[in-house]
């Protein structure tokens, strides 16, 4: 069988898969299970071509990871054929782990359970059904390779896992403020000390970068609109998940009624591998299902939540600078449960509070590294003089206050 084939991508065009043990990954059911999770949750109904799923982003980011691998190849830094092969695999399945609406749902169907352990999970699943052809790739994925340069181009403040976002979340939601100089940035890619830098030629193509990411937390991943019909999902599933655990039947899939019964930990994961394949099984489509059963359910809160979200009325919300009183959010939940005939403890159902907050920059930890015409390693933010980048090191904190329009916030 002629495993060398050729992807054509809306953002980057033709995407070549010259490896045979990527074309079977890629192949596996739990990696086509991506192609029904959408990389940005509830966001198409803020943005309507906001359809893209997580699919195209991981073949997108693999396809980056190729550009910067010879790109660095092309500078003299020696990459075996194993080590490009399995930094591609890493890149691959940094997110196979993802559930239903992705960040939405991570911790109300899965409490404590990150999707990064489900996707190393999988990773382990996967190299024992591959002859552990995916060790390297493990390793790489886990930071427990010799060579650290590798785990920095698939996990940090400059990975190939963030240029693809932005520029293919950019291109599906039509906000350009998004776009970025992908082939400038990654041709600018250096190693120095085994770190990944970048030289000073390309230190305003970072600086437009980091510019890009605030404005698209702002503009699109912490929209207001999506915010709020997040909430109301997650109050929605939180429900469902009480009313099962007390013993209500709800009609939902064989997996996602399995994940509403019982509350699993991480350990549950890699103790017993059909759960994991269990899991493999739940995509966005398990949970419209389960919402569209729910909207006639004689339970008020679930089936009013199911309609909001069909029919996308959704909660009002408040951004503010300043944190929520508690004397607000008595005086809401008031409201509320007067308004509905519920009961005051139900009404946490109908409202959601908390904070978002944007940092385009963390100089801690991980830093990005600009390699000055000098020969220095300089962190960017000392390396520029550029205020923009000192603004963006900075968090910037909101509270949110959202329910339904009808009442007042």
């Amino acid at each position: 069988m002629n495993k060398k084939k050729i992807f054509n991508d809306p953002v980057y065009g033709f995407v070549q898969i010259k490896s045979d043990l990527i074309f079977d990954i890629i192949e596996h059911p739990v990696f086509q299970r991506l192609r029904r999770i959408k990389q940005l949750g509830l966001t198409d109904l803020v943005y309507p071509g906001a359809l893209h799923t997580r699919f195209h982003h991981a073949i997108g980011a693999m396809h980056l990871m190729s550009m910067a691998l010879e790109s660095l190849r092309s500078k003299g830094i020696e990459i075996s054929d194993d080590e490009f092969e399995a930094c591609q695999v890493a890149i691959l399945l940094h997110d196979i782990g993802h559930g239903p609406f992705s960040h939405a749902l991570e911790f109300s169907l899965l409490k404590g359970v990150s999707h990064e352990s489900i996707s190393f999970q999988f990773m382990k699943m996967l190299n024992r059904e591959f002859d552990n052809r995916l060790d390297l790739a493990l390793r790489i994925f886990q930071n427990t390779y010799s060579r650290r340069f590798f785990h920095q181009l698939v996990s940090s403040q400059l990975d190939m896992d963030r240029l693809d976002y932005l520029k293919r979340d950019s291109f599906f939601t039509g906000v350009s403020e998004g776009a970025i100089g992908l082939e400038r940035i990654i041709s600018m890619l250096h190693v120095v000390d085994d770190q990944v830098v970048v030289e000073e030629k390309g230190i305003y193509s970072i600086e437009n970068f980091l510019n890009a990411r605030r404005l698209m937390y702002w503009q699109v991943y912490l929209h207001k609109t999506s915010v709020s019909a997040e909430k109301m999902l997650i109050n929605l599933i939180t429900r469902a998940k009480e009313l099962v655990e007390n013993g209500t039947d709800l009609p939902a899939s064989p997996a996602l009624g399995r994940f509403l019964k019982y509350r699993y930990q991480i350990t549950d994961f890699q103790q017993d591998q059909e759960l994991l394949q269990t899991y493999g099984k739940l995509d966005d489509s398990d949970i419209w299902g389960a919402i569209k059963y729910w909207q006639d359910n004689p339970d008020k809160i679930l089936s009013m939540l199911s309609r909001m979200l069909l029919e996308r009325r959704l909660f009002g919300i408040q951004l503010t600078n300043d944190p929520i009183s508690k004397e607000e959010l008595k005086q809401l939940r008031h409201r509320i449960a007067e308004k509905y005939g519920l009961y005051r403890s139900e009404s946490r159902y109908l409202m959601s509070h908390g904070d978002v907050t944007n940092k385009a920059y963390i100089a801690e930890g991980q830093k990005i590294n600009i390699l000055t015409k000098k020969g220095k390693v300089l962190d960017i933010a000392e390396a520029a003089d550029l205020p923009n980048i000192t603004a963006m090191s900075k968090i910037v904190k909101k509270y949110y206050l959202c329910s339904p329009k009808n009442v007042s916030l």
